[in-house]
């Protein structure tokens, strides 16, 4: 894959972009059938979560260029297939593109300036100060990842039927990324992780909680805002049932094949989205 497409991680940009439009067609609730112009604001605002997922991600990069000498050595900074100059000129770049593109939509939603700058609070505080604190940057990835729903779900007017999913994606996320420094806990030297502080028994533990937060909440939308008898119920119903499962498998046998249980995490995390799209057409 191309170097700058690596850098910038774009299986995720392509999610949170994804994230974003499938919060907003969950809020509205009318499927795909938007007016025009709530469709240019939505598709501006995944541009701009999508922009703020790729400089994060490069940002991410800068700043772990020596754990990933050990953890992920094939990655382009690493190799110097990119250099640390122009990987600082990309995420610049990308950071602010974010805010330009989203100008438009806050003139109608002005709550999504509110979010925006949140969410690039949160991403410049981890970066800066908190990737090495442990818990507080997991607690503030996981924030970023909640935050990519309301920010479709402000873009049409409608926040609070995407709450429930931005509080399944933060606990779902946690989970991940606890299991994602038990895996990197070899090469995480200079980081007070949870699994390199407290061990990996904690970590594990905590993970689990995490993912009982987001099955726990699950259920939340067919109690109170969507039929369960309706065609997006059953949908979500089933779909969500197996993220769960996924979800359950992922944290079940922790802290042995970390890789494998990271990866079920990723999959359940994709199912939850398609649940979540259900919703739309409710």
């Amino acid at each position: 894959m191309p170097g700058y497409l690596r850098l910038v991680r774009v299986g995720n940009v392509a999610v949170s972009f994804v994230g974003t439009v499938v919060g907003g067609l969950a809020a509205r609730g009318v499927g795909i059938g938007l007016s025009d112009q709530t469709f240019v604001l939505l598709a501006l605002a995944a541009a701009s979560t999508a922009c703020v997922t790729a400089g994060g991600n490069v940002l991410n990069d800068l700043g772990d260029r020596d754990s990933d000498r050990v953890n992920h050595p094939d990655r382009p900074l690493v190799t110097g297939q990119i250099t640390v100059p122009t990987a600082r000129a990309l995420a610049i770049g990308l950071l602010v593109l974010s805010a330009v593109l989203v100008v438009p939509v806050v003139w109608f939603a002005p709550l999504m300036g509110v979010i925006l700058l949140t969410a690039l609070a949160a991403l410049l505080a981890y970066e800066l100060r908190f990737k090495s604190a442990g818990l507080v940057g997991n607690l503030l990835v996981a924030f970023l990842t909640a935050e990519v729903f309301l920010y479709g779900g402000a873009a049409v007017g409608q926040l609070a039927p995407v709450v429930p999913f931005a509080l399944m994606a933060f606990g779902a996320t946690l989970s991940r990324e606890l299991i994602k420094d038990m895996e990197d806990a070899s090469g995480d030297v200079e980081r007070a992780t949870v699994p390199r502080t407290y061990g990996m028994g904690t970590a594990g533990s905590a993970a689990r909680v995490s993912v009982a937060l987001a099955i726990v909440l699950s259920p939340v939308p067919v109690l109170t805002y969507v039929a369960p008898a309706t065609a997006a119920g059953i949908m979500y119903i089933g779909l969500v049932l197996a993220a769960d499962a996924l979800f359950v498998v992922s944290v079940l046998w922790l802290p042995k094949a970390l890789h494998r249980e990271q990866t079920l995490s990723k999959g359940a995390m994709t199912l939850a989205l398609f649940a979540f799209l259900a919703v739309a057409f409710r």
